[in-house]
């Protein structure tokens, strides 16, 4: 473990090197190193780092052994990763980050994760989450805080935070990540990383997601670079594409058309966010500017309604949840352990539950208001978090909700939109505060729009290339 300037990192020269995901893949096939020398170096990497960085809740070596003595073809044939610990893996437990589901090993994987198989990865275990990924932080009561890379004093971000994590520090190149309100985003924009929340229907996903009354999850990845990011979306699509949807194909080279960009750093109500975000957002702009994109700043096109009504639905799940676990997460679902927050989610939604039809129905017709917004824009810009990184308790669980909620709002006002709207948005690691933590900068894009996203994001890797961890060896 390389422990400098408050941050740790694992990368070393070992099998996995500083390599990306497509760099290890190429590595094995080339035949410079062997599958099984990436696994155990990965292995090595997690054994060291884990009980400092507290980002893995399950390990399966056996299985991931086996698993390297036949390897699957695909874009990621051997490269070692992780599973979020909110899809069915098999042969080992799914807690959603919760003490109110106890230990129960999986007899199959979810769809989605047999697709993300499919790409050739090698799954080493779990990655830590907050309790049922309903906050923005990863410090579930069960297995505690998920520390941030950079400076572990630091939140990871969530719901996606202990992918972010594994990923930022050199354990794995790739981690499995979803997002329901910015669970891909918020812990890319905390932690350098590459986030990109694709569209509604774009990936598979579980049956419980798709019998919600409006689907607002979906499934992804968290890397470092863009073509991981991009590779990953093309082998994805070589086991299942959605008909309705344009197909992403193989994205390798930046973006070649100048973009028509609007550019907000207000929130929906009008407030600002913190001083070094918004100058972090502007530079961007100014940087798409000067590579030949037309950039206009606006106001923010959201309004509080919608987020109103958004966090009225994520209120929604949590009493779904609450009261009604154990059709979803099954029987052995004891609702007396969930924690506070849930509990208050639940109760919040309980005193506002004739509202539900009525929200629903604008929220189904946000997605038509959205499109619009792209007649006059190819893209949004806009910080992709209202502050830097939390320090870890700032949200954690023994805050009061009422607190804790505002906070929240404060934190991750950028990001539900796309989740509303079942259209992709992207946040890159461009930028860096005082402190020395990432600033992600969010963009934007109509249904289906994630080639020109992948595009584009190449072309500001290109023109600004982002720090990793690896850099403070």
């Amino acid at each position: 473990m390389t422990l400098r300037f408050g941050t740790l990192s694992t990368f070393d020269d070992d099998a996995l090197g500083t390599l990306d995901a497509v760099g290890i893949a190429k590595a094995i096939a080339d035949k410079e190193v062997t599958a099984r020398e990436v696994m155990e170096a990965a292995m090595d990497r997690a054994a060291k780092i884990n009980p400092r960085l507290n980002a893995i809740v399950a390990d399966c070596p056996v299985q991931a052994r086996n698993k390297v003595g036949q390897l699957s073809p695909g874009v990621f044939s051997g490269v070692p990763t992780y599973v979020k610990d909110n899809h069915p893996f098999k042969g080992l437990p799914t807690r959603q980050g919760s003490l109110s589901i106890p230990i129960k090993y999986e007899i199959e994987s979810s769809e989605f994760v047999r697709q993300y198989e499919s790409t050739g990865v090698v799954v080493l275990g779990k990655s830590s989450m907050p309790e049922f990924g309903l906050t923005g932080t990863t410090e579930p009561l069960l297995g505690g805080a998920t520390r941030n890379p950079w400076n572990p004093d630091y939140s990871a971000g969530g719901s996606s935070g202990g992918s972010a994590a594994l990923v930022a520090s050199g354990v794995v190149p790739i981690a499995h990540a979803n997002d329901g309100g910015g669970s891909i985003r918020i812990p890319a924009s905390c932690c350098g990383l590459v986030g990109l929340k694709p569209s509604r229907g774009r990936l598979l996903s579980t049956t419980s997601m798709e019998t919600l009354p409006l689907r607002v999850t979906v499934e992804g990845v968290l890397t470092r670079t863009v073509r991981d990011t991009a590779a990953f979306f093309y082998g994805a699509e070589q086991h299942f594409t959605n008909s309705a949807l344009p197909a992403i194909g193989e994205v390798r080279h930046p973006v070649k058309e100048r973009l028509r960009v609007g550019v907000f750093v207000n929130k929906f109500d009008g407030s600002r966010c913190e001083h070094e975000v918004e100058n972090a957002t502007l530079s961007v702009a100014e940087l798409c500017q000067n590579l030949g994109h037309f950039v206009e700043e606006i106001d923010c096109p959201f309004s509080p309604r919608l987020v109103d009504d958004f966090t009225h639905y994520w209120a929604f799940l949590g009493f779904a949840i609450y009261w009604f676990g154990k059709t979803s997460l099954g029987d052995e679902y004891l609702r007396k352990y969930t924690e506070p927050w849930t509990r208050a989610l639940a109760k919040r939604a309980t005193r506002q539950l004739w509202k539900l039809p009525l929200v629903l129905s604008r929220l189904r017709k946000f997605e038509a208001q959205y499109q619009q917004i792209f007649q006059k824009y190819d893209v949004l810009l806009s910080p992709t978090l209202g502050t830097t990184p939390p320090v870890l308790g700032h949200l954690g669980p023994d805050v009061e909700f009422e607190t804790a909620y505002e906070r929240l709002q404060n934190f991750a006002p950028f990001t539900l939109f796309q989740n509303a709207a079942g259209a992709p948005a992207i946040s890159l690691p461009l930028a860096r505060s005082q402190a020395g933590l990432p600033i992600g900068v969010q963009f934007a894009s109509g249904v289906g729009r994630e080639r020109m996203l992948l595009e584009l994001a190449y072309e500001l890797e290109q023109a600004s290339p982002w720090d990793h961890l690896s850099m403070n060896l």
